[in-house]
């Protein structure tokens, strides 16, 4: 595995990180909390030692499944990542969605991140997760209602009472983090980044660049469509949020299935799957510091976390770039 630097911070973080918002089980069609716990273990195993959750993934299943999977690990060798500012619990902020619960009971949930909320919700995040700190705490989504400083003064008591060790934001744009920026040193910006959804790179990557901030790349994989598992007939399950994204219509999914048809020799003559060549193409993309990778079970943890082996010459970089760009 490759480590990496948030922003200018001491934290080393794995370059391929495994995301935990399907061990949840929301919005994914249900889990198997065992094969989740398995999958962290496995990824940490093969060198992953960061994992990115969320109280939002499945209302604290999530986090709860992190906090299990860790306890036979030292500590100090796991870096935990998660989030605040999305409530179920409490109608406050922005609306965000409606939606179900894992026991399929209705749910609103609101962006929100005022002072007490985060305060609150760090509590509730470190006995889910069976710690006494976080590494990096990631507002999970701009909430328009609470002003970017008192947020930040927030994060920044949490800060000095050693509960967090350092902040991120998720979703923001630039200006967002500028703004954030002066209440509070940010290390990174965990935003949306693959193959075929690269519109960061326009205004973000840019200033996370210039003002030395890490990039996470979440669904670098485009939520299981790159790894050339998703056809046209595809069947999700019940709940399964992809089934009505724009991505996975039959349209896109036959466009992207061209792009895919273009990779796969590289990813032969590399004896990788695809998943493996885009998850590497993804870190070797400027700004971008790390990809999260989710998994279901062990093989599938194993599999992401062994794209790290992958070594791309700057020829083939150029040619997948080139593919990418006439998507």
């Amino acid at each position: 595995m490759k480590y990496r630097k948030l922003g200018n911070s001491d934290l080393e973080v794995s370059a391929i990180t495994f995301g935990a918002w399907a061990a949840g089980g929301w919005m994914w069609g249900s889990t198997d909390r065992n094969d989740a716990i398995e999958a962290i273990k496995a990824s940490y195993d093969v060198g992953v030692t960061s994992i990115d959750t969320a109280p939002i993934y499945g209302q604290g299943t999530s986090e709860e499944i992190v906090g299990e999977a860790i306890k036979e690990i030292s500590r100090d060798k796991v870096q935990i990542l998660t989030k605040f500012g999305m409530r179920w619990d409490l109608a406050k902020g922005d609306f965000a969605m409606h939606s179900k619960n894992n026991d399929g009971k209705d749910i609103d949930v609101y962006k929100y991140a005022g002072k007490e909320s985060i305060i609150y919700e760090c509590e509730q995040s470190l006995k889910r997760l069976n710690t006494d700190y976080i590494d990096l705490y990631q507002i999970h989504w701009p909430d328009s209602t609470t002003p970017i400083d008192e947020t930040f003064e927030a994060v920044s008591k949490l800060i000095e009472q050693g509960k967090i060790r350092y902040a991120g934001v998720c979703n923001y744009n630039a200006k967002q983090m500028e703004e954030a920026e002066k209440t509070l040193k940010l290390v990174s910006n965990q935003i949306p980044f693959s193959m075929v959804n690269r519109g960061i790179e326009d205004e973000t990557v840019p200033y996370c660049i210039e003002h030395n901030k890490s990039i996470l790349a979440y669904s670098p994989l485009e939520r299981g469509l790159l790894t050339g598992k998703i056809h046209t007939n595809y069947k999700f399950q019940e709940g399964d949020h992809r089934a009505n994204l724009p991505h996975f219509q039959p349209e896109f999914i036959e466009k992207t299935t061209i792009l895919l048809n273009k990779l796969k020799p590289i990813a032969e003559k590399h004896e990788a799957t695809l998943g493996q060549l885009v998850l590497r193409w993804t870190i070797e993309r400027a700004g971008i510091t790390i990809a999260l990778a989710g998994a279901r079970n062990a093989e599938q943890a194993v599999q992401n976390a062994n794209a790290i082996n992958i070594n791309l010459s700057q020829e083939e970089i150029n040619t997948i770039n080139e593919f990418v760009n006439q998507f």
